[in-house]
């Protein structure tokens, strides 16, 4: 690693709308609602803002697709507004980018915003965008991380019972989160029962479609004091890209994700954490599927390959467990909004480091991971942050 920017930018001021169904909400009224939180937050005026990112996946009605949208939403009119896409890790990436900028010394202070409105989508849930005509038709994401998971059954002899124990983690988690798309508890025995969208995941195994939006205002590390008394620091941020074709390759195994080990690799060597299990206090992970965050737990480090079922079995992962993961609610009980999600974790670890998570405070957290992962495994993002 050439250059490393660990502990040289510093996150403070973060906003979070609420998750949900906003039919009433336009995908601006979102973003200035985000925007508007995270200036209170750090407690600075809008015209201190240099420099501007906008992660945003596919937007319907209403724009995204260019930094206008954003510019027209917050008048940040006359400065680089840059608008970032990559599958599920917009958001990550987005915030990955204005760190860069930040290190390379071209701005001070800059925002950071997460922001999609899927129920103004034309189509229901996420529709398969750019690939093959005939081998990808009629496919969808349950369906595509289905084939995995019940790959990862077969070599590792679990069923659905495991997947289960993750849903009613994150749906009670969510519980106690007021911002949540999903604010109430549920059983096994709901979640087995429920009706099947592409076995093994039934519809309690799936994050929902989801509007919404998050921000954040990122600054020079050396100039972070002087807008608040608890900054949040940059450790390390990594960012892999595989194929988006795991089909046409042999030595996919399809039980785990090369980009969230690689990701993971980038993001720990710059933090210079050896020992993720001990070191990590607390995660946000990408569990789009309750069986994506059991994999999760094995390609970042938590545990072994195959070993994720006790993690969650045994409670590691719960909040009072000694590595509590989505204590959000995550994206099974927080909600989905792609672009929105990434920033909507960084905002969620944030808080937790402050201390200010309320019922879903993890106890003196020191470092928080943040992870995304995006198309049929083929992008990961992951972010370190600390006191």
């Amino acid at each position: 690693m050439v250059e490393s920017l660990k502990d040289k930018v510093a996150i403070v001021g973060v906003g979070c709308t609420k998750f949900g169904d906003l039919y009433d909400h336009s995908l601006q009224d979102l973003m200035v609602e985000a925007a508007e939180m995270a200036y209170e937050d750090a407690g600075i005026e809008p015209d201190l803002i240099e420099a501007a990112w906008l992660g945003t996946f596919s937007p319907g009605f209403g724009g995204g697709k260019a930094s206008i949208t954003l510019a027209d939403a917050l008048r940040l009119y006359g400065k680089p507004i840059t608008r970032v896409e990559n599958f599920c890790a917009t958001g990550t990436d987005a915030f990955r980018n204005a760190c860069l900028a930040i290190v390379a010394g071209l701005y001070e202070i800059v925002l950071v915003i997460g922001a999609e409105k899927l129920k103004d989508r034309p189509v229901r849930g996420l529709r398969r965008e750019g690939v093959h005509p005939y081998l990808d038709a009629g496919s969808t994401a349950p369906g595509v991380f289905a084939l995995a998971a019940n790959r990862y059954f077969h070599e590792f002899d679990i069923d659905r019972h495991v997947l289960a124990k993750v849903a009613v983690k994150n749906h009670h988690n969510g519980a106690l989160n007021p911002k949540a798309h999903f604010q109430r508890e549920v059983t096994e025995e709901q979640v087995l029962n429920a009706p099947i969208i592409a076995y093994p995941f039934g519809l309690y195994d799936c994050c929902p479609t989801t509007d919404g939006a998050a921000a954040a205002i990122l600054c020079r590390a050396d100039r972070a004091r002087s807008f608040r008394d608890d900054p949040v620091l940059v450790k390390g941020i990594g960012l892999a890209v595989m194929t988006g074709k795991p089909y046409f390759d042999p030595t996919f195994d399809y039980i785990g994700f090369r980009s969230t080990k690689l990701a993971a690799q980038q993001a720990y060597e710059m933090a210079g954490i050896k020992n993720p299990r001990q070191e990590i206090d607390l995660a946000e992970v990408h569990d789009c599927f309750t069986w994506t965050e059991i994999t999760n737990y094995e390609d970042l480090g938590f545990c072994k390959k195959g070993e994720g079922r006790y993690f969650i079995e045994e409670g590691r992962s719960a909040l009072g467990g000694d590595l509590p993961v989505n204590p959000s609610g995550g994206l099974k009980s927080f909600g989905h909004p792609v672009g929105a999600s990434g920033v909507r974790m960084i905002y969620e670890i944030v808080t937790q480091l402050r201390g200010q998570a309320g019922p879903r405070q993890v106890p003196n957290p020191e470092l928080g991971l943040v992870h995304n992962l995006g198309g049929p495994g083929s992008v990961a993002c992951v972010v370190i942050l600390g006191r």
